[in-house]
């Protein structure tokens, strides 16, 4: 450019004497002086196009590595302050403090798998559980039985069984299936069977062996496949 000796560069204030200059801001600056605020890269050797924030001129790569969602913590709501190290999950941006599961409080290490369900971080073992309980909540058979569960009631023999899937994506789509719980709930009372056990002499085929299955259940369980 043979107007550049009487250019001055708005980096460092002098006269530009280079064969080449860059104009940015509608301004004009050395090669050398045109550079990323945070990683101090030369801005014109790693693309043709530049963002700034407040006084900061920043590379594509650290501006969205600082400012990709507005600059607040996905997990605290939290400003993070420039050239402050964040996580990224999709477009969500953490401190490096607040990126643990939000259900159990783990804090995941280099190589962890994590899922990003409901705008919330989870680790594989609280995304796995939550599916399941919610394939439990959709089930009307199975909620019966969860709550035959909490009231410390056994289960029926070879019901309740759970095959989980290997999640895929982290997408929230369910990927656990259910084993069918087949019979009725066992009523509240002695659950060894003392009671039937107590009413034998009114039962013509004697009393059940202790632990056996309900006389109403049978032919349920015997029907099931």
């Amino acid at each position: 450019n043979g107007q550049s000796s009487n250019q001055l560069c708005a980096g460092c204030g002098k006269h530009i004497q280079d064969r080449y200059l860059l104009r940015a801001l509608d301004m004009l600056w050395h090669e050398d002086c045109l550079k990323c605020g945070c990683c101090d890269c030369r801005l014109g050797e790693v693309g043709s196009t530049l963002y700034t924030k407040g006084n900061l001129m920043l590379c594509k790569r650290d501006y969205l590595r600082l400012f990709g969602n507005t600059g607040f913590c996905a997990a605290c709501n939290k400003v993070i302050p420039a050239f402050e190290m964040v996580m990224r999950a999709r477009s969500n941006v953490y401190h490096l403090e607040c990126f643990a599961c939000q259900q159990c409080n783990h804090r995941f290490c280099v190589g962890d798998r994590f899922y990003l369900c409901e705008n919330k971080i989870l680790c594989e073992y609280d995304y796995e559980e939550r599916l399941v309980f919610a394939s439990m909540a959709n089930h009307p058979m199975l909620k019966r039985h969860a709550t035959s569960l909490a009231q410390n009631v056994p289960p029926p023999p070879q019901q309740g069984l759970m095959a989980l899937g290997h999640p895929g994506g982290g997408n929230g789509a369910p990927v656990a299936s259910m084993a069918q719980i087949g019979g009725q709930q066992r009523p509240p009372g002695d659950h060894n069977n003392n009671q039937n056990a107590n009413n034998a002499a009114n039962q013509p085929n004697g009393p059940p062996p202790p632990f056996g299955t309900p006389s109403h259940m049978k032919q349920t369980l015997g029907t099931s496949s």
